[in-house]
């Protein structure tokens, strides 16, 4: 699991976990054993995609409505609504995180094979292609991997071959808003801790699509 800035620099790496989990799981894992997760300050949020829980500090997409770039391509596929706009805007954003992992994996083609060390070499892997990654960002002007994969227009698809979810969160700001589709586990949070980021998902649509509106 991996979050990131708008920049393309990894801001946050928890590797570790043998064999596949659940989204959810693994974020909730980190927040509960790593002292050093950055949970975001009050007024700030990850944008996250629909594998994780749309909770306070994670902003999470509308379930049930159109969401990756390539479904609203095209003459008269513009969003109808305002959870479809938001979803648009929410995907739009969620693309740096895919151009980031699409840059790291084709950098670092042992990210998608990896030899099988034991365990704990696996786990410092990708931590230290992520580091390398961050290094060469900050110090290379030029570097043509960047500039490849620098485009705010490429889509998602289009980098990755497909439309599956990562395990990924994008470090977002209230202003911003956007993240990505799939299926997440029950969690037993209670209704009035889950509602407070949906009355924030719900406010941010809204005046989105009023914004949108009076500008069409």
């Amino acid at each position: 699991m991996a979050a990131c800035s708008f920049n393309m620099m990894f801001t946050y790496v928890y590797a570790g976990w043998e064999g596949t989990a659940n989204d959810s799981r693994v974020l909730l894992d980190a927040i509960r054993k790593d002292d050093n997760f950055p949970m975001p300050p009050p007024g700030k949020y990850y944008v996250v995609d629909s594998g994780y829980p749309n909770m306070p500090g994670f902003l999470a997409p509308y379930r049930g409505e159109r969401y990756h770039l390539r479904r609203f391509r095209g003459r008269g596929n513009h969003p109808r609504g305002a959870m479809e706009l938001f979803n648009y805007r929410h995907s739009s954003l969620r693309n740096v995180i895919e151009r980031c992992f699409g840059l790291l994996k084709a950098r670092f083609p042992i990210l998608k094979s990896m030899p099988p060390y034991l365990l704990g070499k696996q786990r410092r892997i990708p931590i230290a292609c992520c580091t390398i990654h961050n290094w060469i960002k900050m110090h290379s002007i030029n570097d043509r991997m960047f500039e490849q994969y620098s485009v705010d227009a490429t889509p998602v698809e289009d980098i990755e071959g497909t439309e599956s979810q990562s395990n990924t969160t994008i470090e977002n700001q209230q202003e911003g808003d956007e993240a990505g589709i799939s299926e997440a586990p029950q969690i037993n949070f209670s209704q009035a801790y889950m509602a407070q980021m949906e009355n924030v998902r719900d406010d941010i649509a809204g005046q989105m699509w009023l914004s949108y509106n009076n500008n069409v």
